[in-house]
């Protein structure tokens, strides 16, 4: 136990040191998580060979993280990736077999190990990739979408590899090694990082083996649709949070299991399990109870791969593990760009896809134990080739950090130009987003003339194609607003997403216009009173207006009348106004606002000032109803007097 929980403060303390600072250098998780294993193993060996033990276990963060995307596909969704993933995947997995077996056999071995080798260099690391992915967010690209679909297509292929290669084995190799086959099934339960015996297939002929593979996956997709819900309703009679973090757990352990008895993929399983539960209404539940389980036993995975790297090895042969490494890369890199040709993808998708699986994946390091169990691969060359996969795993973050160095070159190099303003209007908005283009249709319906101005080319172009006429460029650009017309116009609406870009045109409008009427959109408060500084007249909170009139619907159906109601919104919006403008001329930029004692000092007595009127007025509301209810009746009066 001592030492149990010894390893588990070095894993823990070398997670929480790293990854932070890995994060705020912009290198991602991953890289940290990596670089932490390297320190606590082969730098400072504060941990040693239990990490591999340690690595099957974390593994099972993989398959947590395949059930968890799996939530996110609705069955439908991955009926139409199905030429991605037997088109794409698949001639990746082919192309790059052949390739990377056509160069080992160049090197000097033989048929039979070029192709093993070519089977496990095939693959990518699903881990760190869909972890960098989501991170950076790119899944939703097309680019992360052919990723996706090319890692999930890996992950299946698995299978017939784990198949194949025992029989790449000579027969004197196999009779050597396993005369009864007991070792042969020794290396398979490694090859599943498991230590169960338990077999549903084993000894069973050809087609039984089929019939029960079928059964398991028909099993899990009839317990995802018929059982899951009748159990959550089962386990929220307890009442208790807890029971629903062990459920889920429950799910994906017992589909692992099952998986594995049959001889597939836990990963695969448990995949197929979240795209049938996706459409479920616990589908949030799963995702929030399993997330966290997921990103540490990642992390653990992460770090044990780089506490795994020789190097011992690499000292004594650098040249050799080097030019293995950047052959990998490279040859990987040239399939995957050949494919995002053939399969049409843009510039940027092209190199995501490209630079993004151009590594090994952890399922190298399955398929290289079980092959030197096998016989078809030696132990020396076993060693070698675990290190060429870890060291290329290791690379994968700075080939996602060149990735955003090549997109914003070519950005750069096609940036579009600004358009030319050819018109003026009464009302010049700079900033077309969600904002913008409601305040934009009000004023021109109303029969006034308006410019828009945006640097956003997809918004402009959306907005054309509606019948609305928008220019792109640079709101900020002086000659710009001259050709809008900002010496002749009335009024200058500061519509834009940037804090700091509001203020900055705010305040060049004020000073080449004094006498302009200047609206601008604020994000919160404090920026209003930036904005104030700037010059602005009329300031607009973008959640402001909108929260007030959720706030009178409540009034309203807590027995005020709709007149009532909007008079207390008005009421409101008029004294927060007049109080965002008081409490401005005593902000102050260089301090925070809980340290300005004059801010707070005015704030307070506002905020009492605003109370007392409130209450005033509810009192006068009660007031008038007591004595409409006293008054004498006229004849013919039917009114109630609560109005």
């Amino acid at each position: 136990m001592d030492s149990f929980l010894l390893q588990a403060t070095i894993y823990l303390s070398a997670a929480v040191i790293a990854v932070p600072f890995a994060a705020r250098l912009g290198l991602g998780s991953v890289l940290g998580y990596l670089a932490a294993g390297i320190v606590i193993g082969p730098l400072t060996g504060l941990v040693g060979a239990e990490a591999q033990d340690i690595q099957h276990f974390a593994e099972f963060g993989v398959v947590m993280m395949l059930f968890l995307i799996g939530l996110e596909l609705e069955p439908r969704a991955l009926w139409d990736m199905r030429d991605r993933l037997i088109g794409l995947g698949g001639l990746q997995i082919v192309v790059t077999t052949l390739l990377i077996a056509g160069a080992g056999i160049a090197l000097g071995y033989d048929v039979v190990t070029g192709f093993a080798i070519g089977l496990i260099f095939a693959l990518s690391s699903t881990a760190i990739v869909l972890q960098t992915l989501s991170e950076k967010g790119l899944m939703q690209t097309g680019g992360g979408r052919s990723i996706f679909s090319v890692l999930l297509t890996q992950d299946i292929a698995v299978i017939p590899m784990l198949a194949i290669l025992p029989l790449l084995a000579s027969p004197a190799t196999r009779v050597a090694l396993a005369p009864d086959g007991s070792v042969q099934r020794a290396a398979t339960e490694e090859a599943h990082g498991a230590d169960h015996g338990l077999s549903l297939v084993e000894g069973l002929p050809g087609w039984g083996v089929t019939l029960v593979t079928i059964g398991a996956v028909a099993a899990v997709i009839l317990t995802g649709i018929y059982l899951t819900r009748p159990v959550f309703r089962y386990i929220h009679q307890a009442r208790l949070r807890e029971m629903y973090t062990a459920l889920a757990l429950l799910m994906v352990v017992a589909i692992a299991v099952l998986m594995e008895t049959v001889g597939l993929s836990p990963a695969l399983g448990t995949f197929l399990a979240g795209v049938v539960l996706a459409n479920s209404e616990f589908r949030h539940e799963l995702e929030s109870d399993l997330e966290p389980f997921k990103g540490l036993l990642l992390g653990l995975f992460f770090i044990t791969v780089g506490a795994g790297i020789n190097f011992t090895l690499l000292a004594a042969q650098p040249g050799t593990v080097a030019a293995y490494v950047l052959g990998v890369i490279l040859i990987k890199g040239a399939v995957l760009y050949a494919l995002s040709l053939l399969f049409r993808m843009n510039g940027k998708d092209r190199w995501l896809f490209t630079l993004g699986l151009a590594q090994a994946g952890e399922f190298g390091f399955v398929l290289i134990s079980f092959s030197r169990s096998q016989g078809v691969l030696t132990q020396p060359l076993s060693e070698l080739l675990l290190l060429v996969t870890a060291l290329s795993m290791l690379v994968t973050p700075l080939l996602f950090i060149a990735y955003h160095y090549m997109t914003h070159r070519m950005d750069e190099e096609h940036a579009v130009e600004d358009d030319e303003v050819d018109e003026t209007g009464t009302v010049i908005i700079a900033g077309i987003g969600r904002f913008g283009q409601m305040a934009n249709r009000l004023i021109q319906s109303a029969g006034f003339s308006t410019v828009v101005i945006d640097n956003d080319l997809a918004a402009v172009q959306t907005m054309r194609k509606f019948g609305y006429r928008g220019f792109f460029g640079d709101p900020t650009r002086p000659d710009l607003l001259a050709a809008a017309g900002i010496d002749e116009a009335r009024v200058m609406m500061v519509c834009l997403d940037d804090r700091a870009l509001a203020c900055q045109l705010t305040a060049y409008v004020r000073k080449v216009r004094p006498d302009i009427h200047i609206v601008a959109r604020a994000y919160d408060r404090v920026h209003s009173y930036e904005l104030y500084a700037a010059g602005a007249d009329d300031i607009v909170r973008e959640m402001f207006d909108s929260s007030l009139r959720a706030g009178r619907y409540a009034l309203e159906n807590l027995g005020l009348s709709p007149f009532e109601a909007a008079e207390a919104e008005t009421m409101f919006y008029h004294s927060d106004r007049a109080m965002v403008r008081e409490l401005a001329e005593v902000w102050k930029p260089d301090i925070s606002i809980s340290e300005n004692e004059d801010y707070v000092a005015r704030s307070r007595k506002l905020n009492s000032d605003l109370e007392t009127a409130l209450a005033a007025r509810v009192q006068n509301r009660d007031h008038e109803g007591d004595d409409a209810r006293l008054a004498p009746r006229r004849p013919g009066d039917t009114s109630s007097g609560t109005q």
